[in-house]
This record gives C-alpha cells, structure tokens and sequence, in this order.
C-alpha cells in the first residue's frame, strides 16, 4: 500500500535547477571566512527558525507500520509527531529511573 507524500516532504527536496540558477546568481568568489547562503528562505544552517535554536535532532528508522501509526496517532490526537516522540523519551526515561527532561 503506497501513500501519496505529504507537502512537509516536498519542502526538504532539492529545488529545480532554475530556482537554483536564480538563486544563486554571484558575481564573484566567497571572501575567506564568509560562508555563502544558498538555502531557499534565506535560512543558513546556523541560522534555522527560531523554533530550533538550542534543539538538537534525533532521528531513527521505524518500520513503515511504526510510521503509520505514529502518524494517526497524531492526527487523531491533534498533536504533533515531534510532540509523541518527546512524550514518549519522556516514558523511556522514567522507566528506567532518569528524570523526564520534558519537551
């Protein structure tokens, strides 16, 4: 059973090389120690939204019925998927005796 993909994916993918030439249109070469921004919003990857300053990302691979799952789950709730995941670290922590870290 295939579904079809969700807009949250389409924003990660690279961009058509037009939007790229676009984009990038520089005159010259990158002084020394000045980092070229060439991320579509403006966003440098020191610089992501405000949302994830001081926020390091955890990510691991689930069977595609985890997914589902997880992702109804969501839905039905009202809530979202990062949301599951910190309530969920939260009950591993206490399981194992560490104190929930909360968000």
């Amino acid at each position: 059973m295939s579904r079809k993909p969700s807009f949250a994916n389409l924003r990660d993918r690279t961009p058509p090389a037009s939007a790229v030439v676009a984009q990038t249109t520089n005159t010259g070469p990158t002084p020394v120690g000045q980092v070229q921004n060439n991320r579509i919003g403006g966003q440098g990857a020191a610089t992501g939204p405000a949302s994830r300053q001081g926020r390091k990302q955890i990510a691991g691979f689930f069977s595609p019925e985890m997914s589902f799952a997880m992702h109804t789950l969501a839905r039905r709730q009202g809530r979202s998927l990062q949301a599951l995941m910190a309530e969920a670290f939260n009950d591993v922590l206490r399981k194992h005796g560490e104190s929930p870290i909360g968000d």
